[in-house]
């Protein structure tokens, strides 16, 4: 059966935002690095996120080529997931850095587990929605398998602690489930009990409190927990419309935290102004855009599950982190894909892009016999 070409507009933007983000991170920690590091030069973070990208996208030709339905096959599945539930808890055994352990660290080499369920979890709901299509509604057969596994991951990311990643992985279960037909009752209950125990979350640890507040009115705490958003707020500011220019921008000298990795949004709105940053969110528009006709129009149930899953983690973690920066959610540790400094971060996101364009090379062939004839959403409520 022949196949399409991949979809050359999603090739294009995500590697011109890996390539954007590579020389971000060179000027967002130039300064960093001389100051962090003895001996170091200010390149080093920048021929190491360089060093990533090259990877990732190498990384992202070499999958694209991989055909997804490979991914389908229950080996691969089970096996992800005990790799991934390893790795997650792997994790514990390591110090924490900056009050958390999300990484696994031997010498100069750092992996972070959470970035590998972003990929995971999609496959697995994916592969268990598909093989279950005919009984999507029953709460004993699909329901709860597919809660449990989402419940795993995020129990696990949220332990490190890291509340965002743990939301972009319900994102993610919620969007896939809702795709694959599921009942509005049980989407209902899901996203209810979801709510809860994210609220109860911050209620109960008190710096997550802390955040909240300073959230709702950072500059009365902008000495403490409200320091961050009101730099990145001052960075944004004073890009103006044009902005200060490349590596011209002055909140990353050492007023700015992370502003390399969690906060390198404000160094774009600082030095490429409102042009800059509406750019950024035009071109995670049109990866949005391309993942959803990808998905739309995949020759099996299979590649539509999964494409919708890794689009989604993509778009939220973007929409989370931009949230965050121009203080619309509340300050929470989760770097922006393509762009932000890290290995895992990269090289995870283009994988998954290399997952979408082997989707979308088979996106001209007709659908597949054994797809249910039932329409894929369906609205009774019972």
């Amino acid at each position: 059966m022949a196949k399409s070409r991949p979809d050359i507009i999603l090739i294009v933007i995500s590697t011109a935002l890996a390539a954007f983000g590579t020389l971000m991170v060179y000027s967002a920690s130039a300064m960093h690095a001389q100051r962090e590091t003895a001996g170091a030069t200010q390149f080093t973070y920048f021929y190491k996120q360089l060093g990533f990208t090259v990877f990732g996208l190498v990384a992202m030709y070499l999958i694209s080529r991989v055909d997804h339905r490979r991914y389908q096959n229950p080996l691969v599945v089970y096996s992800l997931m005990t790799v991934t539930v390893i790795f997650l808890l792997a994790v514990f055994a390591f110090p924490e850095i900056n009050g958390a352990q999300r990484w696994i660290r031997f010498g100069a080499f750092s992996f972070q587990p959470s970035e590998m369920a972003k990929i995971t979890l999609p496959i697995f709901l994916a592969y268990f929605l598909t093989r279950n299509a005919d009984r999507v509604g029953e709460i004993r057969a699909t329901v709860l398998p597919c809660v449990g596994a989402m419940l795993l991951f995020c129990g696990l990311v949220a332990l490190e602690p890291d509340l965002g990643t743990a939301l972009v992985l319900a994102a993610i279960f919620s969007c896939v489930y809702f795709a694959a037909g599921a009942k509005m009752l049980h989407v209902f209950a899901v996203g209810g009990a979801m709510a809860a125990v994210a609220g109860a979350m911050v209620l109960l640890a008190p710096w997550r409190l802390q955040r909240m507040m300073a959230f709702l009115d950072p500059f009365a705490h902008s000495d403490d927990a409200g320091y961050q958003v009101v730099q990145s707020l001052y960075a944004i500011g004073s890009g103006g419309i044009f902005g200060e220019g490349f590596a011209r921008g002055q909140q990353k000298l050492f007023y700015l935290p992370y502003p390399y990795s969690d906060f390198i949004f404000s160094v774009v709105g600082e030095e490429f102004g409102l042009l800059g940053t509406l750019s950024v969110v035009l071109a995670f528009g049109v990866i949005l855009w391309r993942g959803a006709m990808i998905a739309i129009n995949a020759a099996d149930r299979f590649g539509m599950l999964l494409a919708i899953g890794l689009v989604t983690g993509i778009i939220v973690q973007a929409l989370f982190n931009i949230s965050v920066v121009i203080s619309i959610l509340p300050a929470k540790g989760i770097p922006l894909p393509f762009i932000s400094y890290g290995g895992s971060s990269v090289v995870f996101t283009l994988a998954a892009v290399g997952i979408l364009l082997n989707i979308s090379r088979g996106g001209g062939e007709k659908k597949q016999q054994e797809l249910p004839e039932k329409p894929i959403r369906r609205l009774d409520p019972e």
